[in-house]
């Protein structure tokens, strides 16, 4: 039987924050470290029964981790550190670098990394930076809307998942779609690829044109999206990689409300030949779902998934949970399996050696700062609150670094960023 402990953290010793103290500075609607250090001391860390944890130490804002890599910014500056942040041994001028939205490290060293509407690529540990036009899949200029109002330009390339990179027949893709239309301005939703290490990046994937979701008194025929696709969404939460399938799955949000469902999941596979995709539906709901989720994991032949189900409630009740399926029964919800029902909305989770690191959305939570965890592939589970650090919401869960530290975004409320987050999960 599954012994489930709803466990609370431990009095924990005192965590750094001074990059929210008086020094730090709300810009974008980002809360961005001002702090001029470059070398980071590692903070403090408290203790669960099965993890350690500890905020970001001073200095950059690290934004994404790879091995023992590491990718920052803030004051003005990008960052790049090689012992994995503790100290920042590239770093180079860039005048955007608070409304960095995404970056991700490339096996072979490239950084890709985004601002709201813009997209970079550095080849050589930060000595240069070149910005890269997306492509479209007849190769034309895929170029950003002009913003009506310059400050809104949107998201394009922000995401809510942490792990893009994936290795797909014997070559890495990196693959991922925008979280987008909460804060910025309204932008069109879509997935983007790169099979040459962020040389080029094409889109993979457009959704149509949301209703909800254009700058104010836009005119119609110059709407956001793909005209020709019916299929409408909010934003992207999650796009991952099944390797016994070659495939790609993606899913969205968020709700219908009245111009068509925002809720799908999508199954693509890429002939890298023809440098062509080929998407299909696998199933389209509404918001009180199992399938309005994030943190789709697939191991060992099955899918494993987090729901994010909300809006009005069925039977009052709401479809949430941690299931586990077979992927050809994604879309029969009688062959899954529930392994763990958190009680709260969640659309973030990592699967990574067996151990299951997920997130509460705090502003639909009792918890301040909920992390579920299991250290046994999902056998027993426990759930801490973080209280410490006030209510936030964990996102962008990276992989474990060199040293063992799986890397989250803490964001106020569920979007707005604050701090960085380091679990080390405890070897029984």
């Amino acid at each position: 039987m599954r012994l489930v402990s709803h466990a609370m953290t431990r009095p924990a010793i005192l965590h750094r924050r001074q990059f929210l103290g008086t020094t730090a500075a709300t810009v974008g609607g980002f809360f961005l470290s001002e702090s001029s250090k470059l070398c980071a001391a590692l903070s403090d860390a408290a203790e669960t029964e099965h993890f350690w944890y500890r905020l970001a130490p001073e200095g950059p804002y690290i934004d994404s981790q790879r091995e023992n890599k590491a990718f920052g910014f803030g004051s003005g500056k990008i960052f790049l550190s090689e012992d994995s942040g503790r100290t920042w041994a590239h770093s180079a001028a860039f005048a955007e670098a608070e409304n960095i939205t995404f970056s991700v490290i490339l096996k072979n060293g490239n950084i890709l990394f985004a601002t709201r509407a813009q997209l970079f690529l550095s080849t050589d540990n930060l000595k240069t930076h070149r910005e890269i036009t997306v492509k479209r899949t007849d190769g034309s200029d895929y170029v950003p809307h002009t913003p009506k109002n310059p400050d809104q330009p949107g998201w394009y390339f922000h995401s809510l998942d942490g792990e893009h990179c994936f290795e797909v027949e014997g070559k890495e893709m990196l693959v991922w779609g925008n979280y987008c239309n909460v804060l910025g301005g309204s932008v069109p939703v879509n997935i983007y690829y790169s099979t040459d290490s962020g040389q080029t990046v094409k889109l993979a994937y457009a959704f149509g044109q949301n209703p909800k979701f254009q700058e104010k008194d836009a005119d119609p025929a110059k709407w956001l999206g793909n005209p020709e696709n019916k299929l409408i969404a909010r934003h992207i939460h999650n796009v991952t990689y099944h390797a016994a399938e070659n495939a790609f799955y993606a899913c969205t949000g968020d709700i219908d409300r009245t111009h068509g469902k925002e809720v799908h999941w999508l199954r693509g596979t890429y002939d890298a030949k023809a440098d062509v995709w080929d998407w299909k539906l696998v199933i389209s709901v509404d918001s009180n779902s199992r399938y309005k989720c994030g943190g789709i994991n697939f191991i060992d032949g099955k899918c494993y998934w987090i729901a994010d189900a909300n809006g009005p409630a069925i039977a009052n009740r709401h479809d949430r949970g941690i299931f586990v399926c077979d992927p050809k029964d994604i879309t029969d919800m009688s062959k899954h399996t529930l392994l763990f029902n958190p009680m709260f909305e969640s659309a973030n989770m990592l699967v990574q050696d067996g151990v299951f690191l997920a997130t509460h959305c705090a502003p639909a939570s009792t918890y301040a700062c909920g992390i579920i965890y299991s250290p046994d592939m999902g056998k027993t589970w426990a759930q801490y609150d973080l209280k410490e650090f006030g209510p936030r919401s964990g996102c962008r869960i990276h992989a474990k670094n060199s040293d063992g530290w799986f890397r989250m975004d803490l964001r106020k409320g569920w979007i707005e960023r604050a701090e960085v987050l380091f679990i080390k999960p405890k070897v029984s």
